[in-house]
């Protein structure tokens, strides 16, 4: 049995081509997320209304979930995630052109913030079409043999869009202000269409086009809740994320706690992104499928200590460090729970369980910055952070003492059964 080959799923030109598309994506929309938080908190100075953008749109990413997962199962994949960024192109040209003083002219700065949650609103709708979609597209560009491979650049790559849109975010804030930022967010959607067009279309794999709406979703929920290492993963992580979104109150840490400024909001952001880049590095040469279930408390048991350190530090290196290990400890958890969603997850059903993914992941990003908006209001901006810690890890503990079978967890031999290898195997 030879050894694996990290660069597998790399082999293929289309999934290049896909990753391509993933980053510009993945960092446009962290970037846009992190500029319109800094914001609308520059206009109003109240954490609520940091608060209100992560309602804004997890409540209609959550609402239309499971409808966009059963859609996505039925229709071909590659024109249907186009039609979500030229979509997704509108809104954030929609955001450039609200940070533009002679197009807004004399609005008052309400009209300027309900406008924002508006579009930030309908960025929530498409958000529950994203995830599905691209999960789905994945298996159609590599063989099933190579999906871990595949699942870890992929998750690898989402990760280090999303915190480098972020950091960068904070950069071109400080460079050229946010208008301008939001101008390069519009032209990586646009180049972003133009690179995923060079992706033929792809077959739909679903036996069961025409299926009544209610039969498909109830099918994919029996799913996720009938297998544990799918549950388990997703409950886990979303907990997390909930809890743990430290990274919505950065424009507060930065401007009131270390007093940074744009420049350490930033560097706060990089803390993370290189912790995050290391994952991709480590995980792609050294596969983390053996005992993956402990591994993954591990991690997130980590991310949680770290989020209270940060919470709790006044000195901003400190604060820098806690932050890159929180980039490591989420980088490996993503990359465990997307793997064993590749490898669990049936073809036809791909859609639907991607959408139970964003409901209990994805918008958690969302209401976890709803959250720590609202603690932070409530309680103050420390101890929300840490409050947000603490039940990480309380989370983690309860899971691995109820559930054994979780902790025991191993992928290897999910892997030896999809993974390529030189020469024939023995019979």
């Amino acid at each position: 049995m030879q050894k694996q080959d990290p660069y597998a799923a790399l082999r293929f030109k289309e999934f290049n081509i896909f990753l391509i598309v993933r980053f510009f994506l993945v960092f446009g929309w962290s970037m846009q997320f992190m500029v319109i938080e800094w914001q609308v908190y520059q206009i109003t100075g109240d954490p609520m209304s940091l608060a209100y953008i992560g309602l804004a749109e997890a409540i209609p990413a959550i609402s239309m979930a499971l409808l966009a997962g059963h859609i996505v199962d039925q229709r071909e994949k590659r024109n249907l995630l186009l039609t979500c960024i030229a979509l997704f192109s509108i809104i954030s040209l929609g955001l450039f052109l609200l940070t533009w003083p002679e197009v807004v002219g004399d609005w008052s700065q309400n009209t300027v913030l309900f406008c924002i949650y508006i579009l930030v609103f309908f960025g929530g709708f498409l958000r529950s079409f994203f995830g599905p979609t691209i999960f789905s597209l994945v298996a159609l560009l590599v063989p099933k043999k190579i999906y871990p491979n595949a699942a870890t650049w992929s998750s690898s790559t989402w990760q280090m869009a999303s915190i480098l849109g972020k950091t960068f975010a904070g950069f071109t804030i400080y460079w050229i202000g946010v208008h301008y930022s939001l101008c390069i967010i519009f032209g990586m959607v646009v180049l972003s269409f133009g690179l995923l067009s060079l992706i033929p279309k792809k077959p739909i794999l679903n036996p069961k086009i025409g299926e009544p709406v209610w039969e498909s979703l109830k099918e994919g929920i029996n799913f996720v809740r009938n297998e544990p290492s799918v549950l388990g993963a997703l409950t886990l992580d979303m907990i997390a994320v909930l809890f743990g979104g430290a990274v919505a109150l950065l424009p507060i840490f930065a401007t009131d706690i270390l007093g940074v400024g744009a420049l350490g909001y930033g560097f706060l952001s990089a803390a993370t992104s290189v912790g995050a880049i290391l994952t991709m590095l480590v995980t792609a040469y050294i596969p983390i499928t053996k005992n993956a279930g402990m591994k993954l408390l591990v991690a997130i048991f980590g991310f949680g200590i770290c989020i209270i350190i940060f919470g709790l530090s006044e000195i901003f290196w400190i604060s820098l460090i806690a932050l890159f290990f929180s980039g490591v400890t989420d980088g490996v958890s993503m990359v465990i729970r997307q793997t064993i969603l590749q490898l669990k997850t049936p073809d036809e059903m791909r859609g639907r369980v991607a959408a139970v993914n964003s409901m209990f992941v994805g918008s958690s990003n969302e209401l976890g910055a709803f959250e720590s908006g609202l603690a932070a209001k409530l309680i103050g901006t420390v101890p929300a952070v840490v409050f947000g810690g603490t039940m990480t890890l309380l989370t983690v503990v309860t899971t691995g003492l109820v559930s054994p079978s979780f902790r025991k967890l191993d992928l290897t031999k999910d892997v030896e059964e999809h993974q390529e290898y030189q020469g024939a195997k023995k019979v």
